[in-house]
């Protein structure tokens, strides 16, 4: 079983405050604290490298070649065919 020896004095007090509030271990506090803010960080990846590797695994399909038929969609949603 691996262990975590807080050696600072103000880490401990904050553990030891977090485990009072939830009534948990000081142990659980300090898993709870480091997933929290592991999980903080991983909101801010920017969105742009967000989308970047969400295409990376959901590719578009290849070109049809087809054509969109403009007053086919333009009837959809009772527009005039401008």
């Amino acid at each position: 079983m691996a262990s975590l020896y807080i050696k600072d004095e103000e880490a401990n007090a904050l553990a030891a405050r977090l485990a009072n509030r939830r009534g948990i271990s000081k142990t659980m506090a300090v898993k709870l604290a480091l997933q929290h803010e592991l999980a903080r960080d991983e909101v801010h990846i920017p969105l742009r490298e967000r989308l970047a590797a969400w295409r990376k695994t959901q590719p578009l399909g290849e070109p049809t070649g087809l054509v969109a038929d403009k007053a086919f969609y333009d009837s959809l949603s009772d527009e005039d065919g401008d």
